[in-house]
């Protein structure tokens, strides 16, 4: 009999909104920038945050799988080009990251995400993030919610890849079918984590039509339906026979 242990779910888009929570942390980015670094908003606007970033990675290619890399990269080089020397830029960079990630970590939770969450912790399951971003659980005020993290920057690759999943199952010394992964990203989220053997929840709020390959063992449009369809996996895993 397999009992389902875990659960893990992916965090922007998923338990919140990213986009506006980013388009706000550029703009108190570049407030900053204004007041500390005069030379760099000389020679670029708030839109050319995309243009640095796209420099950035041309670069160095081997950050794609870290937005925290991209970003500090995508300062330094912007910081540089304006006229700073190399170690002026170094230092502002991470000033500045700090200030982004702050405001970056300014969420605003879906309806029932943590009421979601706390009946999960309540029914004893263990509880982690497996994020491509670089939100912190404890930061956005999830840190009495969650178990344990996991992000791409820290573990090197970013999901599909199967290493974030991997790397949960050998620390929390689980196996496959006890996990459930949740997330919104049919690629990164479903199909990674179908791979690596774990159960999943497409977390579907726009009503998508299902894009590629096998669908999600279950899907929900509200993060409140969450608690009945991982009561529905636990019951499928308790009869699924296992070697």
């Amino acid at each position: 009999m397999t009992m389902i242990k875990c659960i893990t779910f992916d965090l922007d888009d998923t338990l919140w909104a990213v986009d506006p929570v980013i388009v706000e942390a550029n703009k108190t980015l570049y407030r900053w920038l204004s007041e500390n670094a005069g030379l760099f908003v000389k020679c670029y606007q708030l839109r050319d945050f995309d243009h640095l970033k796209k420099k950035a990675l041309q670069r160095f290619p081997d950050i794609g799988h870290s937005v925290t890399l991209i970003r500090l990269k995508q300062l330094e080089i912007g910081l540089e080009d304006a006229g700073y020397s190399h170690d002026q830029a170094v230092a502002l960079s991470r000033q500045a990251f700090e200030v982004f990630i702050e405001a970056r970590n300014q969420v605003e939770l879906f309806e029932h995400a943590r009421a979601m969450l706390e009946q999960l912790q309540r029914a004893g399951y263990l509880i982690g993030a497996l994020s491509n971003g670089n939100a912190d659980v404890r930061r956005v005020g999830l840190g009495d919610l969650f178990d344990f993290a996991l992000n791409a920057d820290g573990v090197g690759k970013e999901k599909p890849h199967p290493l974030m999943f991997q790397q949960m199952l050998h620390q929390h010394q689980l196996r496959p079918e006890q996990v459930i992964h949740i997330g919104d990203n049919p690629h990164h989220d479903i199909v990674g984590a179908k791979n690596a053997g774990l159960w999943t929840i497409w977390v579907n709020r726009d009503q998508q039509e299902w894009p590629e390959g096998d669908p999600a063992d279950r899907s929900v449009i509200c993060l409140s339906e969450i608690p009945d369809k991982v009561a529905e996996i636990a019951a499928l895993a308790a009869h699924r026979a296992t070697l």
